[in-house]
């Protein structure tokens, strides 16, 4: 759990809401360590024309951009206006972003709220390519 609370910290200390217009940036940070032990942190980037990026996306171009692929664990992070930290899960687009990356990802640790933790797989159902229909559907 202690480890679990560094990466918290490293990501809630990324969080920095900037608002530009209407748009928000920085409000979710997001931190992951690699399965060599390498830590990167990134923050989302909400923008009007859909090309923004979640704060997952972030950490992890940071990470490739480090030559690593392989997560060990990531968390994401949000604050509210009271300034309660709350966990947030992987939205699903985050969910496959992070399993196209190295197929080892599959069994990345992910941190959810109240301490708990599960595999990427448990989070990404139906995540293999299925099988092909039984021959009665072939042409």
């Amino acid at each position: 759990m202690t480890e679990n609370n560094g990466l918290i910290e490293v990501a809630q200390a990324k969080l920095s809401p900037h608002r530009v217009g209407d748009r928000l940036f920085g409000n979710v940070a997001a931190a992951l360590e690699t399965t060599s032990g390498a830590i990167h942190a990134g923050v989302c980037i909400d923008t009007g024309s859909g090309t923004g990026f979640c704060a997952e996306h972030a950490a992890i171009a940071s990470m490739v951009t480090s030559g690593e692929y392989a997560i060990a664990r990531i968390v994401a992070v949000w604050r509210d206006a009271q300034g309660r930290l709350t966990v947030l899960a992987p939205c699903g687009r985050c969910r496959e972003f992070i399993r196209q990356i190295d197929p080892s990802n599959i069994e990345t640790t992910v941190l959810l709220s109240h301490g708990k933790t599960a595999p990427l797989r448990d989070l990404l159902p139906e995540w293999e390519w299925p099988e092909p229909e039984p021959a009665v559907f072939s042409r």
